[in-house]
């Protein structure tokens, strides 16, 4: 892992992402590099979330999606999620994606309502594989929504 500085790299005023590693590719996993981010409210340093982008595409891509999110139990409510989402899109346009892919369990009503925020389409809901959801602990079935990363100009 590529460890970065402590610095802010993203800011809406509300919300501050301070680069927290770079994975490299995973073969296991089929991302490509993950970048994850460290959510914190603006200009403080204390740690409220996590946001991370999995560029590439694969079998497991399509279960966990391209970006993962969570926002710690105190903290949830304010849209730090859908926040966090807006200021890495250029980071994902970068990579060459014109969209991106979300995942949530069917039950995780705040996830799935971020996604509506987002403007993401549903796509469905699907069951994960057995070996997948067994060797990676994750639910048997997954949302996928699909967000149209467009610039914000033409939000």
């Amino acid at each position: 892992m590529l460890f970065r500085h402590n610095r802010v790299e993203y800011s809406d005023g509300v919300i501050d992402l301070i680069p927290l590693h770079i994975a490299p590719p995973s073969r296991e996993l089929g991302f490509g590099h993950e970048q994850v981010w460290r959510i914190t409210l603006h200009n403080e340093r204390q740690e409220i979330g996590q946001i991370s982008y999995r560029d590439g595409e694969s079998r497991c891509v399509y279960y966990y999606g391209h970006i993962g999110y969570h926002i710690d139990e105190g903290y949830r409510g304010h849209h730090y999620a859908y926040r966090a989402c807006r200021l890495i899109r250029d980071e994902i346009r970068r990579s060459g994606k014109t969209s991106a892919v979300i995942t949530c369990d069917p039950d995780n009503e705040p996830s799935r309502k971020t996604c509506q925020r987002l403007g993401c389409l549903f796509e469905r809901i699907t069951e994960v594989p057995e070996d997948i959801y067994r060797k990676y602990e994750i639910n048997r079935t997954k949302c996928r929504y699909i967000w149209r990363v467009v610039p914000a100009e033409e939000e």
